[in-house]
């Protein structure tokens, strides 16, 4: 529910084009940049700072929830052009960043064995919010501002039930209640030491340098396909006259099936790495998304059936490994700083997806889909050999309770 305002307005992207005049694949590159740079400054802030283990996980992710729900409703009405929504969608993001990577932590804190799975059950609810904004138009269709009021409204209820009816786990080392005056001694060392000792470790420490390395060959691929699957399903499907362009509503179902379909690989994938270990489970989901992504934009348009096909199983394993990076960030970092660990992979991890967001719309204008994909199979092959490297060291036993 918290995460239903990251893809809103790529959900009504071409509502947004004619009503206010924003490209579809311009304008709405930049707002869906503007959501990650915002969550990179709040997730950033938030590591430097340490808000993240100083400050109560649920406390945070309710304020944050509250403030990004608010944020992503006020697009509909807020007066003036694409300056004015960029900015909304910058501090939607910003707050964002007080949302994932908080449930990581607030679960974190009730598991131990059990994490892996735990965590790709969170990674499989945040998908599926993601992706509810793709139901909702579907659903809406030509009533656009209901998409956005009611993904708003799920946020605002997210802020409430976890922090009234969520409790801290067994395992959580952050102080029970929020005291301000965390904020104020921490600040000034963020002015003068954007990386503080503890955000540092993270690098400094092999194993856990190898996991951020996964992570960000599998975030180079995930958001760019999450961002412009759907706009290329859109092309595919509406108004094409094939089997299903008589229903308008199909390109947006399809895409929403697609993160329904990771919701299911997150959840799979923590029962695997349970078996077989995170290194193993996250380089088969990489493999076969890296695949997925060097296929599907050259397959010819004619092949409804098979695109779809290959759109689900993309889906469904381009964020199946995501758990098993942040699981394995937990497993290696100091309980101390395990949510300042996750939060400043998370906000380095959506930094780097700047670039394939605003380069795919560019290479499929230059040379087409298929191309434009294939360029994202680049983060798979990198995120492979890191963990295929992470496999071989000692340091990998340390997760999954031994199994790599």
């Amino acid at each position: 529910m918290g995460l239903s305002v990251w893809f809103s307005a790529n959900a009504v992207a071409p509502s947004l084009e004619l009503e206010k005049g924003f490209s579809t694949k311009g304008d709405v590159a930049w707002f869906t940049m503007g959501v990650q740079l915002g969550f990179v400054a709040g997730t950033l802030l938030i590591a430097a700072t340490n808000l993240a283990d100083l400050m109560n996980a649920r406390a945070l992710f309710a304020i944050s929830a509250v403030a990004a729900g608010v944020l992503n409703a006020a697009l509909v009405f807020m007066p003036g052009g694409f300056a004015s929504a960029l900015i909304l969608r910058i501090l939607a993001g910003a707050f964002i960043g007080g949302v994932y990577p908080m449930s990581m932590k607030i679960l974190s804190g009730w598991f131990r064995s059990g994490r892996g799975v735990a965590i790709g059950v969170i990674v499989a609810a945040g998908t599926t919010g993601c992706g509810s904004p793709h139901l909702l138009n579907s659903i809406f269709a030509a009533q656009w501002e209901a998409t956005l009021y009611v993904s708003s409204a799920l946020s605002v209820a997210a802020g409430g039930v976890v922090y009234f009816l969520v409790k801290d786990g067994p395992y959580d080392t952050s102080p029970p209640r929020f005291n301000p005056k965390y904020v104020v001694y921490y600040f000034p060392q963020f002015v003068f030491s954007f990386f503080p000792k503890y955000v540092v470790h993270v690098v400094r420490s092999r194993g856990q340098r190898l996991v951020l390395l996964g992570y960000l060959g599998h975030i180079w691929e995930l958001y760019a396909t999450w961002a412009w699957l759907p706009v290329f399903l859109l092309a595919v499907y509406d108004g094409d006259g094939g089997m299903f362009g008589g229903f308008l509503g199909f390109a947006s179902l399809l895409a929403f099936l697609t993160f329904i379909a990771g919701a299911v690989g997150s959840v799979a994938a923590g029962y695997a790495a349970k078996r077989w270990g995170r290194c193993a489970v996250s380089v088969c989901a990489m493999v076969v998304s890296g695949g997925m992504a060097l296929s599907i934009g050259f397959m010819p348009v004619g092949w409804e059936w098979v695109i779809a096909i290959a759109a689900l199983v993309w889906g469904g394993t381009a964020i199946a490994d995501s758990a098993q990076f942040s699981t394995g960030m937990t497993e290696l970092s100091h309980p101390a700083f395990r949510g300042t660990a996750l939060t400043f992979q998370t906000g380095l991890g959506v930094l780097l997806s700047i670039v394939t967001i605003r380069l795919v719309p560019v290479l499929s204008d230059w040379a087409g889909w298929g191309v434009a994909f294939a360029f994202l199979a680049i983060g798979p092959a990198v995120g492979t050999a890191a963990m295929l490297r992470l496999r071989a060291l000692p340091e990998s036993a340390a997760m999954a309770m031994g199994k790599r």
